[in-house]
């Protein structure tokens, strides 16, 4: 796995709004993980403009450090160099996340992380960490069979059903998505995941191809911008907002996503919002008809 710069790693750190660097612990990985997760979206603009990233270690990590953000292949990859570089035993996973109305499956369409620790009897304990699911876990959960409350989420960790020896991290049914499974075998490199990153970034056929979809987690709710709906779910509820103008549009992205646009110049931004404005005018049709 990839090793940072000592810059990279700086860099990285202030992204997240951490500057001490520690020994690897539960309490550090917890510190980061919500770090992580609060400042970096799951996002599909980079293919939704036809301007995919790469995925590669150090390629993540330069765009996640530039103020961008991207989906699982990006988040995941980059937070796993960083507890490498930070001296965490992390450890590539195959995965594969199983949307509503879908069977579960390993299809590598999701890249997972777990991260092996020694408590203080010398035991060690496995903790799934994964920062690039939309609205994930908030923290890392224990690879242990059970049921966990992170408001306003309840997760559940069981075996997994299409992976021999693997894990299912179950999502709360109000969620986005039913859960994912991960298969136990660690991974050395990405190359697994590249040509389903080939796919999801450039073919038509890809669910993200048109679809603008920006998700970010919070310690007490989610929120998400689908086209021009916003979604903001917390401890009160879910409460969805249509956003009609393109001023209201990129301040939601900015102010509640964290997603300012950095790589875009004024008129991209402009052709963005009038593509992801004229999908859902062809929506609200499709709906009255």
């Amino acid at each position: 796995m990839y090793i940072m710069t000592k810059e990279e790693l700086q860099a990285y750190l202030a992204r997240i709004g951490l500057t001490d660097v520690q020994a690897p612990s539960k309490s550090y990985l917890f510190a980061l993980h919500k770090a992580h997760v609060e400042r970096f979206s799951w996002q599909t603009i980079d293919i939704f403009a036809r301007k995919p990233a790469p995925i590669g270690f150090p390629e993540s990590v330069q765009l996640l450090g530039s103020g961008r953000s991207g989906y699982c292949f990006h988040l995941n990859g980059a937070f796993g160099s960083l507890l490498h570089s930070l001296g965490f035993d992390v450890r590539l996973h195959r995965a594969g996340v199983q949307p509503l109305g879908a069977e579960p499956r390993v299809n590598s369409f999701h890249l997972g992380l777990t991260v092996h620790l020694k408590n203080d009897q010398q035991e060690e304990e496995i903790w799934i960490a994964d920062v690039g699911l939309g609205d994930m876990p908030f923290e890392p959960l224990p690879l242990l069979v059970g049921t966990y409350e992170q408001a306003p989420y309840t997760y559940k960790v069981a075996s997994s059903g299409v992976a021999a020896g693997g894990w299912r991290l179950e999502h709360d049914p109000l969620a986005s998505f039913i859960g994912v499974d991960i298969a136990p075998e660690p991974l050395s490199t990405l190359d697994e995941f590249i040509p389903k990153h080939e796919y999801y970034s450039r073919s038509p056929e890809s669910p993200w191809y048109d679809m603008f979809l920006v998700r970010q987690r919070h310690a007490t709710g989610s929120h998400e911008l689908r086209g021009c709906i916003w979604s903001s779910r917390g401890l009160d509820g879910l409460v969805k907002t249509e956003l009609l103008t393109q001023s209201q549009w990129l301040e939601v992205l900015a102010d509640y996503l964290g997603e300012k646009l950095v790589a875009y110049s004024p008129h991209e931004r402009a052709e963005l919002w009038n593509r992801v404005q004229a999908a859902h005018e062809t929506w609200k049709r499709s709906r009255s008809e």
